[in-house]
């Protein structure tokens, strides 16, 4: 059978490469398909990396998308275990830091950072990363029951 792989959980894709300097400094350069960030924390996230854009109750905004693009992005590599949850805080500082940049004001700013710092501890975790679906899904073989014709089922 043909079949298709995906994941569920995703409202944005990128349409261009984006590059930032972060404050995500660690030992080695991490490189996967869509993302990529060397030791000096140098952020690359290529053209087609989808993301979700702010969680929980958030809304998307102009000033929220850049940064929950970085954040996404960060936490990603830790649920993927190449980067270490003990920068689990910088990213989150880096999500402040963007959502003021790009003209949040600095208590709703606040009131994000405050959000992830205490709710997406999780959400760094290799257990968060989506699953993986298939389509079209298999049907289980039926039973012998199952097979049986109606009429015949009760032995007339």
């Amino acid at each position: 059978m043909n079949e298709i792989f995906y994941r569920e959980g995703y409202k944005y894709q990128t349409a261009r490469n984006y590059f930032l300097g972060t404050h995500v400094v660690q030992t080695s350069r991490i490189r996967t398909q869509f993302i990529s960030l060397d030791e000096t924390g140098y952020l690359e996230i290529s053209a087609g990396y989808a993301w979700d854009g702010p969680s929980g109750p958030a809304i998307d905004t102009p000033n929220s998308m850049r940064a929950s693009l970085v954040h996404d992005a960060l936490y990603q590599l830790m649920r993927m275990g190449l980067l270490d949850r003990k920068y689990r805080h910088a990213a989150d500082r880096e999500f402040r830091r963007i959502c003021i940049e790009d003209g949040m004001s600095k208590f709703r700013a606040w009131y994000f950072y405050k959000g992830v710092d205490i709710f997406a501890a999780k959400a760094a975790m290799a257990a968060a990363r989506n699953r993986e679906h298939r389509a079209p899904t298999p049907f289980p073989e039926p039973s012998a029951a199952e097979r049986t014709p109606p009429d015949d089922r009760d032995g007339r």
